[in-house]
């Protein structure tokens, strides 16, 4: 009686064991189509693209100074990112996108109509260490401490 149920309790772990290691296979499956270090871009969680620095390249650049150290910020407005793998006519003005560091802990979330609003010039910029922050001249993330360094997320509701 005693090995029937051991053999049960070990079926039952080797069960829930193939489903942990299934569903993660699944998700590493959805962000492995993109290459290393891409930030990817999910749509009510569901991938959708994602981008590199390098990918950057084909947009327009913007500057401006930041009202804290007067020090340039340089780099490609948020909309135009998004708009390389989102038809705009999918955004609302109300519509939620969180920019996100996982290292860091640290997000923000914007409205589309904040985003796209050019005075605001919320942007991507490279850190010194070559990766990714989300700047604005405007609004709530004109302070340097509410910026999101290290991004590795976009999440669009």
């Amino acid at each position: 009686m005693d090995k029937k149920r051991i053999a049960i309790a070990v079926g039952v772990l080797v069960f829930i064991f193939g489903i942990v290691l299934g569903v993660d296979l699944l998700q590493r499956s959805q962000v492995a189509d993109l290459p290393a270090g891409s930030v990817p871009i999910y749509i009510a969680n569901k991938l959708i693209g994602g981008f590199t620095p390098n990918d950057l390249g084909q947009l327009d650049q913007v500057t401006f100074k930041d009202k804290e150290e007067g020090k340039t910020q340089e780099g490609w407005l948020l909309s135009d990112v998004l708009l390389l793998h989102i038809d705009p006519e999918s955004l609302n003005a109300d519509t939620e996108i969180t920019v996100s560091s996982s290292s860091r802990e640290k997000s923000a979330t914007l409205t589309w109509d904040h985003v796209k609003d050019d005075k605001n010039m919320v942007l991507f910029d490279m850190s010194s260490r070559g990766t990714l922050k989300l700047v604005a001249k405007e609004g709530t993330l004109q302070a340097r401490e509410k910026w999101v360094q290290d991004v590795d997320r976009i999440d669009i509701k």
